[in-house]
């Protein structure tokens, strides 16, 4: 089978987030024959609007969307903003449910993983996410449901968890499976 190629897409922009190093964590620990790649961009696409959802659409978002189709599916590594889903990521499965029924990540498989500040971890907005997702068009993989509270880190780096990183392997090799059954036309 062909190298399956993973959309990572970060709900923090901040440089130093923990959310961005367990996207980090992903790709220093997918599995042989898995390339993921995050997009580095999602600051720089702008706040969907159907009016500029033309023939003309801004580049960011060309580009975001070329990024998604490109891929086989999409991993979402967001922490939780009063509760809920980052705006960044939410404006981003906006502009990657476009056009609606045919958008970038249709029927492509996708999880949710992240850590927040808190004891939950992020669970309102891996849901919330989740949710958003499942109406945009991809595949949730709802068995993938990975949010570690960003006390539980102790300031370290998330790979100097072994449980952590045990983990995060384990939510991405599900997501790889999906892939694969979606493939194979089992799903």
């Amino acid at each position: 089978m062909a190298e399956i190629k993973v959309l990572v897409l970060v709900g923090s922009l901040r440089a130093a987030s923990v959310n961005r190093q367990l996207a980090e964590v992903a790709i220093e620990n997918a599995p042989d024959g898995v390339e993921l790649r995050v997009f580095d961009r999602l600051g720089e696409v702008p706040f969907y609007n159907e009016d500029i959802d033309t023939v003309d659409a801004p580049e960011p978002a060309v580009a975001l969307r070329a990024a998604a189709v490109e891929a086989d599916a999409a991993l979402f590594v967001t922490p939780e903003y009063n509760a809920t889903i980052p705006a960044v990521l939410k404006n981003a499965i906006d502009w990657l449910s476009r056009p609606y029924g045919s958008g970038a990540l249709q029927g492509k498989p996708a999880a949710v993983i992240g850590a927040a500040h808190g004891r939950y971890g992020g669970v309102w907005a891996h849901d919330e996410t989740r949710k958003s997702l499942g109406v945009a068009g991809p595949r949730v993989v709802e068995d993938v449901k990975l949010s570690i509270p960003g006390t539980g880190l102790d300031g370290k780096h998330p790979r100097e968890s072994a449980e952590v990183v045990a983990d995060v392997r384990a939510a991405v090799a599900t997501l790889v499976a999906a892939v694969e059954e979606v493939s194979a036309g089992v799903a």
